[in-house]
């Protein structure tokens, strides 16, 4: 039994059936309305448009199927079951064509009556579920980031999670994964969004000087402190502050972090006085933190007072077609920026840069995108514009290997017929199930059913 209490309408021109239906349905958790002919249903859904419609198409003062087809071209999201004394076929093919739900014959039971509305309740809530899927699945873009990857989507709704708590954020991820990326969406989803966003690289500033940039200092605490100056702390009051690398920060300084956590006092550097700050705080790594912890490089105690919520991004090895996504997007962006003509990738090209391997992920491509882009003129990036090390076939041998086993040939089929194969079988050993097949096949639903849509009517 759903919860939700539907509004259904009623278009039935004949009084006592009209009665009959209303007692059958005294008791389903819906609200009921009925009118007796077109016209009145029509000024009724315009004023308030119900769920459902329960709908004759024997009117007094038009055919039910000219309402069917008015709600078929106004697209509006009404659940429609036909009811008729003159059913056949060709009038349910017709009522189906113009959206209609489910067709049942006059005179009703009240036992079909009420599994016909049950389950189209059952319809309408399934369709919910399914567009808020789509709503949260299978977004290409979210917050700076490229990608409708399954790995993505999950690190997707993860930062809407996170973003609203005051808890810090732990992220991890390799080299060039976008770890800034991600901690201004938390920021930017954040009630602190109005605040100051301050990114402190802790790999990036010799080790003397960390303190002051994190903490601040007064003039005259140190030789060349020629005036007072803020850390990154209190630049980030009422924001957030992001600690790259943190893996980096040495020990001693460690311990005076983990105490401005604890207490919420900074101390700038040759001062006597605390000062308050409300700062939250995000960190990031491209090592492994507990490693750091075993080795004795990181301390225990400010590891699990940052690792409070983890985000670990996923490497652009692992995220499929979204290498092809981004950099399609990153091919038209340095051509605006350079003056170019560029509008994407050849499919040799996307081949190529899907093979391989990424170890420097988004920022390597970004790299590969932007010399490609500089260095040559057209219309689409070929593969041979491409810089080492992908100027070359993935599998060939490098230099100083030994020659590639005997190639047995194959029957050599379109890379489109292998998709539509592989995305169909897929289908088959699901039951049919989207979901699952595109799970499966580390895809999103949306990529499989614009598939399906453009083979057509011929998709066995």
């Amino acid at each position: 039994m759903l919860e939700e209490r539907l509004s259904v309408l009623m278009v039935e021109d004949t009084p006592s059936l009209a009665a009959m239906y209303q007692a059958f349905l005294q008791d389903e958790p819906l609200d009921l309305t009925v009118v007796s002919s077109g016209q009145l249903a029509l000024e009724h859904i315009r004023r308030a448009s119900p769920d459902i419609l329960l709908l004759d198409l024997n009117l007094p003062d038009m055919p039910g199927m000219n309402i069917l087809q008015w709600l078929h071209e106004e697209q509006r999201n009404i659940t429609t079951i036909v009811m008729t004394a003159h059913g056949s076929v060709d009038v349910a093919v017709d009522a189906m064509r113009f959206g209609a739900h489910d067709f049942i014959s006059k005179p009703v039971e009240a036992e079909r009556l009420k599994v016909t509305l049950h389950n189209t309740m059952q319809f309408r809530h399934l369709n919910q579920l399914v567009n808020q899927y789509r709503h949260e699945m299978e977004r290409e873009r979210f917050q700076g980031f490229i990608g409708e990857s399954l790995p993505m989507q999950k690190v997707y709704r993860l930062i809407e999670n996170a973003a609203p708590s005051t808890a810090t954020v732990f992220i991890t991820g390799e080299s060039g994964t976008g770890k800034e990326v991600c901690a201004e969406a938390i920021h930017q989803l954040s009630g602190r969004a109005e605040g100051p966003f301050i990114a402190l690289n802790c790999a990036a500033i010799p080790r003397d000087l960390m303190e002051s940039e994190l903490f601040g200092h007064i003039k005259g605490a140190f030789t060349g402190a020629l005036q007072d100056r803020d850390g990154a702390v209190s630049r980030a009051h009422g924001g957030t502050l992001f600690m790259d690398e943190i893996c980096e920060m040495d020990l001693e300084l460690q311990s005076k972090l983990l105490r401005f956590l604890q207490t919420g006092f900074i101390q700038p550097v040759g001062s006597s006085h605390h000062v308050k700050v409300d700062v939250r705080i995000v960190c990031a790594t491209n090592r492994d933190p507990l490693v750091e912890v075993e080795q004795g490089r990181f301390r225990e105690d400010l590891y699990y007072r940052l690792h409070v919520i983890p985000v670990h991004l996923p490497p652009l090895r692992e995220r499929g077609a979204d290498v092809i996504s981004i950099a399609t997007a990153l091919v038209r962006q340095a051509s605006r920026e350079e003056g170019k003509e560029f509008v994407g990738l050849s499919e040799a090209t996307k081949d190529r840069l899907q093979a391989y391997h990424w170890p420097g992920n988004v920022r390597q491509l970004q790299n590969v995108i932007r010399n490609a882009v500089v260095l040559h003129q057209g219309e689409w990036i070929e593969v041979d514009m491409l810089p080492a090390p992908l100027d070359r076939s993935l599998t060939q041998p490098r230099e100083g290997q030994g020659a590639a086993a005997p190639v047995v040939p194959q029957p050599i089929l379109p890379l489109a017929v292998i998709e539509r194969q592989a995305i169909e079988r897929t289908i088959a050993h699901c039951d049919g199930n989207i979901s699952r097949a595109a799970a499966l096949l580390e895809v999103s639903p949306s990529t499989i059913y614009r598939k399906l849509q453009s083979w057509g009517s011929d998709h066995g």
